[in-house]
């Protein structure tokens, strides 16, 4: 299901105004603020006039001090914390996740009093990671960028997230993977509460063609695998999403909604892989990494793979890369 807001019927023009609040952490993502507050602007009035007609938008915080994002521009503050109910939505923007505390205290109780009241939330880039820490997104699908969703998992390992799609609206909550694909889910708002016309009019100031769709596939490709089909691209990002070695063929082909035979068939003609061979080889790739850049031992590194011994990870891992994880590990030094 997707969020819901029924347009008001023979109202003031005034009333029918998409309100959105800004919730935005310390070092956030300046870009994914700025595509969504310049769509909800561009969308709000003719041409670039930037009248504040159709929408309106109040960056929310608890103090009045500047907010610094990730680059190092800040932003003010242009409301306090004000009852959340005269919002459509509620955008948390996220952004560096080595910040302790992005948002304090205050501030997640204020969404918490927003989604008792009812009001949409949207977690934009990490700040999915910030309605999840405040409880708000566990009976939620979840949408993260694939750089984040390993990082999501181990925080949150009860809820359900996925990394293949550009943004999600799941009932009251909404989540973006974040950079481009902000404008896209703002776009989709725009179209539902305003109008087709403020979304073209928005989508051709910004420069973009055509709002992607919730079901677009983010602009990953694992291995370096060279294909053109969106159900392989989504697989695989799925694939990169789970390198605990969890996935079975049929979730897989469940994911991209064929049989395991179409599925099969799908990576043999394009990829010339199976799709279990695929799986094992991205999973080798992360030990790969890990085995380069950490100093875990073998058998940490062959459970967080999907390997029940460090002598079938060995194993494995010879017969894809000609070496043992050994020797990879003495022959990094030794260079």
């Amino acid at each position: 299901m997707t969020i819901s807001v029924p347009k008001p019927v023979g109202v003031d023009i005034a009333e029918r105004k998409l309100r959105v609040g800004f919730v935005l952490a310390r070092s956030f993502t300046l870009s994914a603020f700025a595509l969504f507050v310049d769509t909800l602007r561009l969308a709000s009035d003719e041409l670039d006039r930037s009248g504040r007609v159709l929408a309106d938008w109040q960056v929310l915080s608890s103090t009045r001090h500047l907010i610094s994002s990730s680059c190092g521009v800040q932003v003010a503050p242009t409301s306090d914390l004000v009852d959340p109910s005269q919002f459509q939505y509620i955008v948390v923007v996220g952004g560096l996740l080595t910040v302790k505390e992005p948002v304090d205290s205050q501030t997640l109780t204020y969404l918490r009093r927003a989604s008792a009241a009812n009001v949409p939330l949207i977690g934009v880039c990490t700040g999915t990671f910030i309605l999840a820490e405040a409880g708000l997104m566990k009976q939620h699908h979840t949408c993260v960028s694939w750089l984040h969703v390993q990082a999501f998992r181990e925080r949150f390992p009860d809820h359900k997230v996925r990394s293949d799609r550009i943004y999600s609206l799941d009932r009251n909550r909404g989540s973006c993977a974040g950079g481009s694909s902000t404008a896209d889910m703002a776009a989709a708002l725009v179209r539902r509460y305003i109008s087709r016309a403020a979304e073209k009019n928005a989508l051709e100031v910004l420069q973009i063609e055509k709002a992607r769709s919730p079901f677009d596939i983010q602009p990953r490709r694992p291995l370096a695998i060279e294909c053109q089909d969106s159900r392989i691209k989504s697989v695989l990002l799925l694939m990169e999403g789970h390198l605990d070695g969890g996935l079975t063929m049929a979730k897989l082909a469940a994911s991209a909604r064929l049989s395991r035979r179409q599925l099969e068939r799908l990576f043999m003609n394009e990829v010339k892989m199976s799709p279990m061979v695929v799986y094992k080889k991205v999973r080798m790739e992360h030990a790969k990494v890990l085995l380069l850049k950490s100093k875990a031992p073998l058998i940490e590194i062959a459970l967080e793979t999907g390997f029940a011994s460090a002598s079938h990870f060995t194993r494995v891992f010879k017969s894809i890369y000609g070496m043992t994880p050994t020797d990879l590990r003495t022959g990094a030094r030794a260079a």
